[in-house]
């Protein structure tokens, strides 16, 4: 194993802990089983990325600062190779933070529309993209919401809490890859999907992520909602939540 990957992988680990806010050194060891190095403990603590006291472990601000990026990119990669590639994340993205430079990184975010979340639910760290709030109108991702009624899109995306709401998701046909048209916003979102009119409320919708393109180019505004409130027509099944 190379020695800055095995350096950026002990840095990875002091991030999780933090974000658990647990400290303990003898849990770091644990977790890095026959990796552990004491040696390189010590030499990032001369770099000034990590620090060490009594039974605790962290990283400085500088330390943050590093891996904050690394984290980024590799939660980045987890969205993109599982949410628009359709493989396993694992597979694909545990290199990614270390092939890939922070422009790129800041141009996949905003293509996929500044993602908050890795497909594990954690925390993907904001990038002078979201902040900026800079989404590419002509090759973007945007919620469900900010379709107009009547408008239709392919699904880039699509945020599970649980692998029983991604099950659900999936058994309604709505994945990465299908074509949603929506009809309604109120009392219930209702869109249609292969033929049939599926009924979502609206935190389900606000986690369903649709590609927009070429043929839809209009300003994106912060709310998304245009339009008059339509209801829509007869000869479909209507699936509830």
């Amino acid at each position: 194993m190379e020695p800055e990957k095995t350096k950026d992988e002990y840095l990875e680990i002091l991030w999780y802990m933090a974000e658990n806010e647990n400290p303990d050194f003898e849990y770091f060891r644990e977790e890095l089983g026959d990796h552990y190095r004491k040696e390189l403990v010590a030499e990032m603590q001369r770099d000034g990325i990590v620090v060490r006291e009594g039974g605790h472990i962290g990283l400085t601000d500088e330390g943050r600062l590093h891996t904050r990026q690394l984290i980024r990119s590799h939660r980045l990669g987890e969205r993109l190779v599982h949410d628009v590639l359709g493989v396993e994340y694992e597979k694909g993205a545990c290199e990614f933070e270390h092939i890939i430079n922070p422009d790129l990184v800041d141009s996949i975010c905003t293509l996929l529309g500044h993602p908050r979340e890795c497909p594990h639910g954690m925390p993907i760290p904001e990038g002078e993209c979201c902040r900026q709030q800079a989404q590419l109108v002509e090759s973007s991702v945007v919620p469900i919401s900010q379709l107009e009624v009547g408008e239709s899109a392919r699904v880039a995306y699509v945020y599970a809490r649980s692998d029983r709401q991604m099950h659900r998701m999936e058994s309604l046909l709505i994945r990465p890859g299908t074509v949603l048209k929506l009809h309604q916003r109120r009392p219930s979102y209702v869109l249609e999907c292969e033929g049939s009119l599926v009924a979502l409320d609206d935190e389900v919708a606000a986690n369903i992520h649709v590609w927009v393109g070429a043929n839809n180019r209009r300003r994106i505004t912060p709310h998304g909602r245009r339009g008059p409130h339509r209801g829509f027509g007869h000869g479909f099944a209507v699936h509830g939540t």
